[in-house]
């Protein structure tokens, strides 16, 4: 299974020649981030805030079977149930021998129900920047409550792009032992079974 970060909260999953983007954003919405500009097998939102929710940006085309089976959890965006800030989806995408997941803007810690319907799967896609999230804590709290092996961190503002109300990524990556955390240099990475457990933060 192969996940590019597009910026902020949006990634594109392949497998198997097929390809999901998840969340995409409107142009200008995300400070430094560029236009959403591709093609995919299927667009999927969280919620319908505009720095999620720009189907636009993604040219919807067909080859053949749909592989990968898409389940959808209700959540919230914020810790009021939805009062402040409206619902958000989770997205489990399960490839047959590899499950990712996506968060979306999950502003909440997850319930037993919840973390029963997500299980156990090998990457979680996780907000950690806060103000209009769960913040790093939560999220590590949120990851520790999922298990999954490989955790990639996004929805956080970095040197050039992202809000400037939410966090940076190092206040997520510093509550984990550091031979755990893994910068790469690209925004891409290649997952199978043997990808060693990680919290990955990609270059954007």
């Amino acid at each position: 299974m192969k996940l590019t970060w597009m910026g902020h909260a949006c990634w594109k999953v392949e497998d198997d020649g097929y390809s999901v983007v998840i969340d995409p954003f409107s142009p200008g919405s995300v400070p430094g981030c560029p236009d959403i500009a591709c093609e995919a097998d299927a667009v999927l939102c969280s919620h319908g805030h505009g720095d999620h929710n720009y189907r636009q940006g993604v040219t919807i085309v067909s080859r053949g079977a749909y592989p990968f089976e898409v389940k959808t959890i209700p959540t919230w965006h914020d810790e009021a149930q939805g009062a402040l800030r409206g619902y958000n989806i989770i997205h489990v995408i399960d490839a047959g021998f590899m499950r990712a997941v996506h968060l979306g803007d999950l502003g909440h810690l997850l319930n037993e129900e919840q973390l029963g319907q997500i299980g156990t799967p090998d990457v979680i896609m996780i907000p950690v920047g806060g103000y209009y999230t769960i913040d790093a804590k939560t999220a590590k709290q949120v990851a520790d409550s999922i298990g999954a092996k490989i955790i990639l961190p996004m929805h956080y503002r970095g040197d050039g792009f992202g809000y400037d109300v939410i966090s940076s990524v190092d206040e997520f990556t510093k509550l984990y032992p550091q031979e755990k955390v893994k910068y790469y240099d690209t925004n891409t990475i290649e997952i199978d079974e043997d990808t060693p457990a990680q919290v990955a933060v990609l270059k954007f």
